[in-house]
């Protein structure tokens, strides 16, 4: 598998940036939870870069959007209706699954059954709907992209045991997905997991980092062709997080091989 992290650095300004403007130029980047703070940041970043983005939101379209570092198109959605994105998701280039909710410490029936459906299973959803819009269409020149922000919590407390949950359950499908055999993930588009520390948000008040520093670390490693971004301060996470999913690819590959051998 492609190298899995790098350290944190300073996003580099050089004579490479036109460069990576080609690569986002012209391409059309749909972004659920684009209302957030780090869907604000990297719609402003990748607008910046020359793409097209297209805000997936359950909110409804700001009165007053700043037409040259907002999203170019606003729409609105709602977990469980994820079959009514379909026609956009057909049109999009890269597909980034950003919403969620965090409900802190409430651990009623409720919560995490919210918790589960919005960080989770509607990313799944979308995940899968848009893996078979992609493979039913004719491949274009530059494969598709989609992108999950499972976040540190995925393996680290959070102190919220319903997004600490629900987090961990998208990142292990994510990992099931990395793990398909080589044939089956063909005309698909490429994966690419986030792993992200505490950023100030409307989620996480008190973060340590901000969102526009995490969405240009996020541009930066995606330039680079990392599938597993990662962006925290925690030496932890770095460390841990690329041998935990070599563990798991070695431990799925393993299951496939024995149930294509019965």
């Amino acid at each position: 598998m492609h190298q899995f992290t790098a350290m944190a650095q300073p996003v580099p300004r050089t004579s490479d940036a036109s460069s990576v403007a080609e690569t986002w130029a012209g391409r059309r980047v749909g972004i659920t939870g684009a209302g957030g703070e780090l869907g604000r940041a990297l719609t402003r970043r990748l607008r910046e870069r020359g793409a097209w983005v297209v805000a997936l939101s359950h909110r409804p379209k700001p009165r007053e959007l700043n037409s040259l570092t907002g999203p170019q198109e606003w729409i609105c959605w709602s977990c469980g209706k994820e079959d009514e994105l379909d026609s956009t998701l057909s049109r999009l280039d890269v597909l980034v699954l950003n919403h969620g909710i965090n409900p802190g410490g409430d651990q009623s029936p409720e919560s995490l059954n919210k918790a589960l459906e919005v960080n989770a299973l509607s990313q799944w959803r979308l995940l899968q709907r848009f893996e078979q819009l992609e493979r039913d269409l004719r491949q274009p020149a530059q494969p598709p992209e989609l992108w999950v922000n499972t976040s540190e919590a995925e393996i680290q407390p959070a102190l919220s045991p319903a997004y600490e949950l629900s987090k961990r359950l998208i990142g292990q499908l994510v990992s099931l997905r990395w793990s398909a055999p080589r044939q089956e993930r063909t005309n698909l588009p490429k994966l690419r997991k986030l792993v992200l520390g505490p950023f100030r948000s409307e989620l996480n008040p008190i973060g340590v980092m901000s969102a526009d520093f995490v969405s240009g670390q996020i541009l930066w490693q995606a330039d680079l062709g990392l599938p597993l971004i990662i962006v925290t301060p925690n030496p932890l996470t770095l460390l841990a997080m690329p041998l935990i999913e070599l563990g798991r690819l070695a431990y799925n590959k393993i299951l496939w091989i024995n149930h294509h051998d019965r």
